[in-house]
């Protein structure tokens, strides 16, 4: 069994703190994805892991192995980075093979352990080519064999597909994903791109500004988000915010009203003149479609109206970016492909009002609904 456990990281530069209270434990086999923002220190975690840098506090266990100070290159941990860090002078074949022959593995094992790695990630037909002959796509599984080939305990993985575009980025992340259902070592993966952590993520960490902000399997974060952060970074098109102001009549959005849900009142009793975020996906709105609430009774409806801003249509559907009326605030609206519409063009909106998020608008919490 390896597990990968963090207890209480901290990693202070002079007075900059890149990572503060990183607590997780990874067990064997599991894929996990750090994902956040630009310099929130999910990097700066996977070369602590990896061993290219010191905690300042904390502890670091691989296989229950307390790793602290132990150098890197006895930590048994594989490193791919997103500029693959590939030999030039080196043939595909001699790069895949470093890492054995820097362990002084018996050559014929060495070779036997290149061509099975090539063949499953398809570059056997490549091995005797240098880098600089290869396109991007095939570096990055260059790479990625060189670390499968060692057998490591731990795949450490930092923005592997970030240099690619954006069809091979998605060929290469399917690959990535059968790859590790084959092998099946412990990984960690490193990331800002929301869509690269929901697809591969067994379980996803959420950083921001050095802490973490949620732990769980991608589609309860999605469904569930700990805050106004986690929301509206997971997702695309990403949640709608709306400041909203509490009034007798319900939240009062620049002028408009909608309904406090039961739901709401009943939990978190809020007063006149309170300020709340009010948080809903684009799937949770659609243009006023009076059968739609004649078929649904049971449940609660809110409506907005908005002028159009921006159309973009994506083929199967088209994104609309919308201005409540009377307000700069910004919604995304997804309809149909063959619905046409223009910028300048006025809609009414409803919103399930059974599936809306309640934010404090201070300090971004969630505080409807409760996660279960």
């Amino acid at each position: 069994m390896v597990n990968v456990c963090l207890q209480d990281i901290k990693r202070r530069f002079n007075n900059v703190t890149a990572v503060e209270d990183i607590s997780f434990e990874i067990p064997d086999g599991e894929f996990w994805v750090l994902v956040g923002p630009s310099g929130c220190g999910k990097s700066t975690i996977l070369r602590i892991i990896a061993g290219l840098e010191m905690a300042t506090s904390g502890k670091i266990f691989i296989d229950d192995r307390q790793v602290n100070n132990i150098p890197a290159r006895q930590r048994d941990v594989a490193m791919v980075f997103q500029n693959y860090a590939l030999y030039p002078h080196m043939t595909v074949s001699e790069n895949i093979a470093f890492g054995l022959r820097m362990r002084k593995v018996d050559s014929a094992r060495i070779q036997e352990r290149v061509l099975t790695v090539a063949r499953s990630l398809s570059l056997e037909h490549l091995l005797d080519r240098k880098p600089k002959q290869l396109s991007g796509g095939q570096q990055q599984r260059v790479a990625l064999g060189r670390a499968i080939a060692r057998q490591p305990q731990v795949f450490l993985l930092d923005e592997p597909l970030s240099n690619l575009d954006a069809q091979l980025r998605d060929d290469t992340r399917v690959e990535l994903k059968q790859l590790h259902q084959d092998v099946g070592t412990t990984t960690i993966y490193v990331t800002h791109d929301q869509v690269e952590a929901m697809t591969l993520a067994d379980k996803i960490v959420v950083l921001n500004q050095g802490r973490i902000q949620q732990i769980g399997e991608p589609q309860f974060i999605y469904a569930q988000p700990a805050n106004r952060m986690v929301a509206t970074f997971l997702g695309n098109p990403p949640m709608n915010i709306l400041p909203t102001k509490f009034t007798a009549n319900g939240f009062d959005l620049g002028g408009q009203l909608l309904p406090c849900p039961s739901g709401v009142k009943k939990m978190l009793h809020p007063v006149v003149g309170q300020e709340f975020d009010l948080g809903i996906r684009p799937e949770h709105v659609y243009i006023n479609e009076p059968q739609r609430r004649r078929e649904n009774r049971e449940e609660e409806w809110g409506e907005l109206g908005v002028e159009v801003r921006v159309v973009e249509p994506l083929g199967r559907e088209t994104l609309i970016r919308a201005a409540l009326l009377g307000t700069s605030v910004m919604m995304n609206v997804q309809v149909g492909g063959d619905m046409r519409l223009r910028s300048g063009d006025r809609l009414s909106l409803e919103l399930e009002m059974d599936k809306l998020f309640v934010f404090d608008s201070a300090t971004g919490d969630k505080v409807f609904p409760v996660n279960p």
